[in-house]
């Protein structure tokens, strides 16, 4: 039997992240993009520094939530992830307040995560998923053909991820558990 449990909280935001690594065990960031991960860096450590002497980076798991669809087809594993993307980068929130779509304009993507958002919020959820660009979906899931899910795996585990907790883009029981078993087999 565990003796703790350890706790991991989500954040995305810069005034949240920090707290994360001071008082949790792990951090869960949604729309995790590796090749960003110095960015949070410094949030990090703020935190580590403010929980004292005792907490430090090798304590600390980085379980960013990914959404994964493994086809040959790139463009149609890029369009799977579309509609959850434009969601979160469009409508969740205000244009005033959005923590996502933040987290994509500090990724380089101020333009897109503009249109994105003022497509979404205008009732053009289909024209805002079209609007997001082919290098932020693949910046922040896991989908195409295999060696290029194999090739992304191994740049969130450089980026210092500890453990990735994937969502399959899929919908019925047995296409979920192909996709969990796919990804399984790349990340081995």
């Amino acid at each position: 039997m565990q003796e703790q449990i350890p706790i991991y909280i989500a954040a995305i935001g810069p005034r949240n992240t920090a707290p994360a690594a001071e008082i949790a065990d792990g951090w869960l960031p949604v729309l995790f993009s590796p090749e960003h991960v110095a960015e949070f860096l410094p949030l990090l450590a703020d935190g580590f520094a403010r929980a004292g002497e005792h907490k430090s980076s090798r304590d600390f798991d980085i379980a960013p939530t990914v959404n994964v669809f493994v086809c040959e087809d790139l463009v149609a594993a890029r369009d799977t992830m579309r509609p959850f993307i434009a969601l979160y980068v469009g409508g969740m929130g205000s244009r005033r307040q959005n923590f996502y779509n933040d987290v994509v304009r500090r990724y380089g993507f101020e333009d897109a995560a503009r249109s994105v958002q003022d497509l979404y919020l205008d009732g053009h959820t289909e024209a805002a998923a079209a609007a997001l660009p082919d290098a932020l979906i693949d910046a922040v899931s896991l989908c195409g053909p295999a060696d290029v899910v194999r090739e992304r795996l191994a740049v969130f585990r450089a980026a210092g991820v500890g453990t990735l907790i994937v969502s399959p883009m899929a919908w019925s029981f047995d296409e979920r558990r192909d996709q969990l078993r796919r990804v399984a087999e790349l990340a081995g």
